[in-house]
């Protein structure tokens, strides 16, 4: 029989199926990874919205300590009283009586008004007026300063008012000395200040990551355990084509994430009626590069794993970490530089500061170009550090196996 001679491409493309065939079956006969994959990956992201469906806390009780019980601190509790963020829950005589209250969880903070607080105000003096929050919930905080500091402005606008009303000047005179240029507050991207808008973008390209790093790495210490090799190559290869192993693995999870992806990014927003200000296309372009990266970087950190259940170990331990140093909470200019050049190894890092500024603040592609040019940079860098994983993996922890069969 006359021998078929093939292409380098042809027996290339060949290899290349093979091995994307074979990681596919891989993932799917593992049940540990296909929960990962498909209930985790889908899973997180509802619960997530389900838990912070109400991204707001509305009408917070407050405990009130007013002592000076005048004209003007009655005129501030009252506005206070008005927001949408605080309710005066009661007025104590003390702030040991407020404090016993907070203790009981029946309010969440206290207004606490000094003495001389409408005194010094007669007299054209600064006076302060001190709040107390409960810091179990950084929610809390956020309403009763807002609250305040609201309050605060508009009353200090109504004060100055009266006082050139009283020296002869006109409501229109008297408005334009008390702001003589007009300013108008718009928060277009989160107006409630919910704290779902807030969170979820972040989760939801960080979940894509850690799912596919944690499923990836399970594989990887499944194989271990049973002495093979997760970057096993064809035979006729001996030790090379480290490119084929990983581009096909790569193909394997690229088609899995690809799905898994599209629904996180655009379909749960959409359920949930999350802010989506950018157009699907340009946040499908996001999430190629995105996967891309996610895929080359698991390969690389999974060679680390070498029994199955570290991966649970990790995901405790490193997930709410990695969700920080996305910038999401904290400023990253104030985020330590040990930190910041650490957050430099992940994609969550740049992927979730791109899909926020692109669907959340409805920033373009040219708007996230150095983003995604730092991912690039990262899946270039991690495709040959998984290729050198795939040729030492061979070369070297597979030698004793060789031994053994020969």
């Amino acid at each position: 029989m006359k021998e078929i001679k093939i292409s380098y491409a042809g027996q290339w493309l060949r290899d290349w199926y093979g091995i994307f065939i074979h990681e596919l079956k891989l993932i799917f006969t593992d049940a540990g990874a296909m929960v990962i994959f498909f209930v985790g990956g889908l899973l997180y992201p509802v619960l997530y919205n389900i838990v912070y469906s109400n991204g707001t806390v509305d009408s917070m009780p407050v405990a009130v300590v007013n002592l000076s019980d005048g004209a003007y601190s009655r005129r501030y509790l009252q506005k206070f009283d008005a927001t949408r963020e605080c309710d005066i829950y009661c007025e104590c005589a003390s702030m040991a009586e407020a404090e016993e209250l907070m203790h009981q969880r029946k309010v969440h903070g206290i207004v606490y008004i000094p003495k001389d607080f409408d005194e010094r105000l007669n007299r054209l003096e600064q006076g302060s007026i001190s709040t107390y929050a409960d810091m179990s919930s950084f929610l809390y905080y956020k309403d009763l300063r807002i609250a305040s500091s609201l309050v605060m402005l508009d009353e200090m606008h109504t004060i100055q008012l009266e006082h050139y009303a009283a020296d002869g000047f006109t409501g229109q005179e008297a408005g334009e000395l008390v702001q003589p240029v007009l300013s108008d507050e718009n928060v277009p991207y989160n107006k409630p200040f919910s704290y779902t808008i807030f969170f979820i973008s972040a989760a939801l390209m960080l979940v894509i990551q850690q799912t596919m790093f944690y499923g990836s790495s399970l594989l990887a210490g499944t194989l271990r355990e049973r002495n093979h090799s997760f970057a096993s190559l064809p035979n006729h290869l001996q030790g090379l084509g480290m490119g084929r192993v990983v581009l096909g693995r790569g193909a394997a999870y690229f088609a899995v994430y690809m799905v898994v992806g599209t629904i996180v990014t655009l379909l749960i927003p959409w359920i949930f009626r999350l802010p989506q200000h950018a157009d699907w296309l340009d946040v499908m372009v996001l999430l190629v590069f995105y996967v891309v990266d996610c895929i080359f970087f698991s390969f690389t950190w999974s060679t680390l794993i070498t029994r199955r259940e570290t991966v649970f170990v990790l995901f405790l331990s490193v997930s709410p970490i990695l969700l920080f140093l996305t910038g999401f909470s904290w400023p990253e200019t104030a985020i330590p530089a040990f930190w910041r050049a650490f957050s430099y190894l992940f994609p969550s890092t740049f992927g979730c500061r791109a899909f926020i500024n692109l669907n959340t603040a409805g920033c373009t592609l040219q708007g996230i170009a150095p983003e995604i040019r730092i991912l690039t940079v990262q899946t270039v860098v991690y495709y040959f550090l998984a290729c050198a994983a795939v040729f030492l993996e061979n070369c070297y922890l597979c030698k004793p196996q060789r031994a053994g069969v020969l």
